[in-house]
């Protein structure tokens, strides 16, 4: 018998996003080293700024979309699903992104807000209309 899925608690949500940032930081890694290795400098400038931040926000949009979670969340058993039951959507996907950096730019108070919210969601959660749920089945 498979039990319903229940909200992802704090400490795997921060589990996952440390499995994910490890990834980020791999992807730009190997993103950098042909630019400095071509250029034989430092890879700076508003435009490899943006083209980090595009990797990251095309890194989670990519695994959310196709596959509920990413690979950090796969290993701590989390998957992303919508609120309202249909699929994700990539719109909702971005939002949860800037989401996301907003509750981490105000000193992580967005995600510390599932100790005090009744339904575990954080700031990213009720923005997106979307739900991390923890299945120990999977």
């Amino acid at each position: 018998m498979t039990r319903r899925p229940s909200a992802a608690s704090l400490s795997r949500r921060l589990g996952a996003m440390i499995y994910d940032g490890l990834l980020l930081i791999a992807i730009w890694m190997m993103t950098l080293f042909p630019i400095v290795a071509l250029t034989n400098q430092a890879a700076t400038g508003a435009s490899v700024q943006s083209l980090l931040f595009f990797e990251l926000i095309a890194f989670f949009v990519f695994f959310w979309y196709f596959r509920g979670q990413t690979l950090g969340m796969l290993a701590w058993r989390l998957q992303l699903r919508s609120c309202t039951g249909h699929a994700l959507t990539p719109l909702q996907l971005v939002i949860r992104v800037f989401a996301s950096m907003a509750s981490l730019l105000c000193f992580g108070i967005g995600y510390f807000w599932i100790l005090f919210d009744r339904e575990q969601r954080s700031w990213s959660d009720i923005i997106s209309q979307t739900q991390i749920v923890y299945t120990p089945d999977v």
